[in-house]
């Protein structure tokens, strides 16, 4: 069970996903730093102080490229992950050859950034945690597999994110908001019952009693 908390680098200028992927992180166990243009970025992104750098193409100031040029022609080794537009899929493949590790293109659903960052850390060497309990509850975060009093249940990847938020933040009340952009996305409809689905699928999986309904509220894992 044990792990260091891995300390990400957030370089991003658009307010709406800033906040979303910090929420996210934080709700996934690692603490985040902020910064909205790209000399600040440069400035940060240094191997002694993070374990991975999140970086928009687009920022004011310094666009990602040479952020990334940057940093790598500094010696900084840590792994980057590019956040593109679709249409800046050509800027990407440059972006590879300046250095970065991965990307992902807007707009992304949080578990699809996450698995990313995941992968990133592994390959880079830093430790995290790789199970998650809840009383009788077991979620195996590199194999992505569900046991319950230790029985094997087959989750989908949207079930088994919805899991996850729930284990992580066990006896919370999580509001259909958090659960909707943690799992589906930050340009999800937030008027769709999607997550009250998604729960009722959950609840004949790991059994009716284990997931609450808090009235007006949300949802909470006992």
């Amino acid at each position: 069970m044990g792990g260091v908390v891995n300390r990400i680098l957030i370089a991003e200028d658009e307010p709406r996903i800033t906040s979303f992927l910090e929420k996210g992180l934080r709700a996934s166990g690692y603490t985040t730093t902020v910064v909205g243009d790209g000399l600040g970025a440069a400035g940060l992104a240094r191997d002694i102080d993070f374990d991975l750098l999140i970086l928009d193409l687009g920022l004011p100031g310094m666009d990602g490229q040479q952020v990334l040029r940057t940093i790598r022609t500094r010696g900084e080794r840590l792994p980057v992950l590019i956040l593109t537009a679709r249409h800046g899929v050509s800027d990407t493949v440059a972006g590879f050859e300046g250095g970065a590790d991965d990307y992902v293109t807007k707009p992304f659903r949080f578990e699809e950034l996450l698995a990313r960052v995941r992968a990133r850390l592994r390959d880079a060497g830093r430790t995290e945690l790789s199970q998650l309990e809840a009383g009788d509850v077991l979620l195996d975060l590199r194999t992505r597999r569900a046991t319950v009093a230790g029985r094997t249940v087959e989750l989908s990847a949207r079930e088994f994110a919805l899991a996850e938020m729930f284990v992580r933040h066990r006896d919370q009340v999580l509001s259909r908001e958090q659960l909707l952009s943690h799992v589906w996305g930050y340009d999800f409809d937030p008027g769709s019952n999607i997550v009250d689905v998604y729960v009722g699928y959950l609840r004949k999986k790991l059994g009716n009693a284990r997931i609450e309904t808090v009235r007006g509220v949300g949802y909470r894992l006992t």
